[in-house]
């Protein structure tokens, strides 16, 4: 089936075919005659099956006809990241460039001056951040009466950063006739109660199993010692045929030291964390998505949050504690039906992690070896190999049966006499011993004192100080 066939119109259909798309993806096929009729829609699909197209194309057409007020949007789609509702603002120029549709985006990182600006002049399409859209509400300077169209995506990934309050107060603020439209890639039990209570009997799109990886994406795993997981990536990035990639840290602070050591061997970088700015952020993502840099190291920020389709890689430098992120990471390879390759390097300590994944997706992910850097299969949870202590090391004796426990106290018979055995001046050692110490008496503390008589030096030091 191609787009011609999904009632879109003469203007949306060519700019689809500029942007170089002929088929639509299964969740576009089945969503956006759907859209096109009026019904809501509860979307569950993947990352990476093309859900955006499958709301930006129709909402262009059902809104071609019609002129937004001031401060008051006729459509609002809602976005977990700041990154995600700049692609989609993307998508609209790119979809919408044969009609007249005026567009405002409200993130974080930008002046708000400059955004009410954009609202008094009136917006066929808003698109928004939770946050910031409240705080616009909040202020006065927005009202939401004339929403036709309201777009809630990546509703798994708004329950997971905190936002679902947030968003279930933006739903209840919406006019009583308007057309919901909800994507989202799990449905956990917060997200099922949110859409029977908004939702009214919706068309519920189905494209593939929730939670589960693309096809297109092949996925191996390394296991390697700590210490020796940036080897084993800058190797595995020799290794493999690596086109572009983006390189994911459970930590901002680990996206860094990654960035900073991946330059120092001669690789082209970038970081990506959510303690940069907007403006340092969206400058990191246009030198990525031109190939200016070949890698982009980045936090969970960009999991989501990123829609360029030709990423050939995705690496795990870390194995990620929550099995939904590990598939909305490797989503950012083997997109619009391209093959990509998803590696994750590991250690022994994160083996449950991994067995959650697989258990998640129902997919094994291959173990394979990696050039130059021994596998850690064998070793302890910490990455380090086990050594086992010798016995001497052990007991603290060189040989021989076990020796009575040390005394604490000042009876120090057995070790005394241990000592004056292995001391050639017995007499001298016995009568410098200090008492009150305990085991551990200091050497300098038990050489016999003498006082000198002679001059110092220009050290300072008598000349017949042998201390040091």
């Amino acid at each position: 089936m191609s787009f011609e066939f999904l009632g879109l119109s003469e203007g949306v259909l060519g700019a689809v075919a500029d942007a170089g798309y002929v088929d639509p993806t299964p969740i576009q096929a089945a969503a956006i005659p759907g859209v096109l009729m009026g019904r809501d829609i509860l979307g569950i699909a993947q990352t990476g099956t093309g859900k955006t197209a499958s709301f930006t194309l129709p909402m262009i057409d059902i809104l071609a006809s019609g002129r937004a007020k001031a401060r008051m949007p006729r459509s609002l789609i809602l976005e977990p990241t700041r990154e995600l509702a700049a692609q989609v603002s993307e998508n609209f120029e790119t979809y919408g460039k044969n009609h007249k549709l005026t567009m405002a985006l409200l993130i974080g990182g930008v002046s708000f001056a400059d955004q009410d600006a954009r609202l008094e002049r009136g917006a066929d399409v808003l698109i928004a951040t939770p946050g910031r859209l409240l705080d616009h509400f909040e202020r006065g300077k927005l009202l939401l009466s004339g929403v036709e169209i309201l777009v809630v995506d990546e509703a798994d990934r708004m329950l997971d950063m905190g936002f679902i309050p947030d968003v279930e107060r933006i739903c209840s603020l919406m006019p009583q006739k308007h057309q919901t439209l909800f994507f989202s890639a799990t449905m956990p039990p917060p997200i099922k109660r949110l859409t029977d209570k908004f939702l009214n009997e919706p068309k519920v799109v189905e494209v593939a199993r929730p939670a589960t990886a693309a096809e297109t994406v092949e996925q191996a795993r390394v296991t390697v010692a700590v210490r020796d997981k940036r080897a084993a990536l800058r190797s595995l990035l020799e290794s493999e045929n690596v086109k572009n990639a983006i390189i994911f840290c459970n930590r901002k602070k680990d996206v860094d030291v990654i960035h900073v050591s991946l330059k120092r061997h001669g690789f082209e970088a970038v970081a990506l964390h959510g303690d940069m700015d907007q403006h340092e952020r969206m400058k990191v993502l246009a030198a990525f998505k031109d190939g200016e840099a070949k890698l982009l190291v980045a936090s969970d920020v960009a999991a989501r949050g990123l829609d360029i389709a030709a990423v050939s890689h995705v690496f795990n430098f870390d194995v990620p504690t929550h099995a939904e992120d590990y598939v909305h990471r490797i989503g950012r390879t083997g997109r619009a039906g391209r093959a990509g390759r998803a590696l994750t390097i590991g250690t022994p300590g994160d083996a449950k992690y991994i067995a959650a994944i697989e258990k998640l997706t129902g997919q094994r992910i291959e173990q394979i070896p990696v050039s130059g850097v021994k596998s850690a299969a064998a070793s302890t949870k910490d990455g380090r190999k086990d050594r086992k202590t010798p016995a001497k090391e052990k007991s603290g004796a060189a040989e021989g049966p076990s020796r009575k426990p040390k005394s604490r106290g000042r009876g120090e018979s057995d070790r005394g006499k241990k000592t004056r055995e292995k001391t050639k001046d017995k007499g001298a050692r016995e009568k410098t011993r200090v008492v009150g110490l305990g085991d551990h008496t200091p050497g300098f503390l038990s050489r016999p004192v003498t006082r000198q008589s002679k001059p110092q030096g220009k050290s300072g030091k008598t000349a017949g100080d042998k201390s040091e």
